[in-house]
């Protein structure tokens, strides 16, 4: 049980082996309280070089849903680190099952969503009316579009009208709809951003290094000048802080592009298993 309760069973420490499925943490009720369960199952498969995991999405009562992910087995794959879950997305995920309020019956644009367990979640729990996973590589996104299906999910080409979809009650529906766009945030344009016609935007841990954290802002502020006239967005950027002047140097772009931002208050209840001294951090931004 404390062994897997352990990030060190997590898809950065299966390098070199084959695909393994596991289960991961569930939060079930006991006498008032909720308690975290494992489960023991962990096997391996011989066949590729992808992990299956199912994650448990607790609720108040337990739903008794997962997110169920096809993940590589290394961190870095085919010259991208978007085929792994990395902690941010846990801990995002997290405060997003918890706030669902800030997602219902919202159109969620998602930047970098590589496997995609935030939106999965956000679209399991939430109840957002739409959802736009997005990514550059066509690894990720061919892995993304899998992973939603794997879910029961719905894929359709084009959300961004939604007089095209009168038959899609998004107040009675049960479930968003969700599409994938491929997004390079060094091309975009501020019209492309602007017709997905986003109420939240949020992204998890893609502030890995400067060069990322410069195209991030920069398609922050594109989203921000062409909805001037408009109501502005929320944006939530979830992050690991592994350097802290990576960190600095984000506030300090958002600054130089006018993007106010607060810090999200640290949420205690821990639901997914990850590294336990990883600082991480959310940020919310008005675009």
């Amino acid at each position: 049980m404390d062994a897997l309760n352990n990030r060190n069973l997590s898809s950065h420490s299966w390098r070199g082996q084959k695909s393994k499925i596991r289960a991961l943490a569930r939060l079930v009720p006991s006498e008032g309280r909720e308690e975290r369960m494992c489960f023991r199952s962990v096997w391996f498969a011989s066949s590729c070089d992808l992990l299956v995991s199912s994650h448990h999405l607790p609720s108040m009562p337990p739903s008794g849903d997962s997110v169920t992910l096809s993940e590589s087995t290394a961190i870095i794959s085919h010259g991208t680190t978007g085929l792994v879950t990395w902690d941010a997305a846990l801990y995002l995920a997290e405060w997003a099952m918890q706030n669902p309020a800030a997602f219902a019956h919202r159109t969620v644009l998602e930047l970098g969503s590589g496997a995609g367990l935030t939106g999965l979640a956000i679209c399991k729990t939430c109840h957002p009316s739409a959802y736009i996973f997005s990514d550059c590589h066509s690894c990720v996104l061919e892995q993304l579009r899998g992973n939603i299906l794997l879910n029961g999910l719905s894929l359709e080409t084009d959300v961004t009208d939604p007089a095209r979809h009168p038959e899609h009650n998004t107040c009675n529906s049960e479930s968003p709809r969700v599409t994938v766009a491929q997004l390079d945030w060094d091309v975009v344009t501020a019209p492309q951003l602007a017709a997905f016609q986003p109420d939240v935007v949020i992204a998890a841990d893609v502030l890995y290094c400067p060069e990322t954290v410069l195209s991030l802002v920069r398609v922050l502020q594109r989203l921000s000048a062409y909805l001037k006239n408009q109501q502005a967005p929320d944006a939530y950027i979830a992050f690991t802080v592994r350097n802290p002047e990576t960190c600095q140097l984000f506030t300090s772009e958002l600054g130089i592009a006018g993007i106010p931002w607060e810090a999200v208050p640290h949420h205690d209840q821990k639901l997914f298993p990850y590294e336990e001294h990883s600082e991480m951090a959310i940020l919310k931004l008005t675009l």
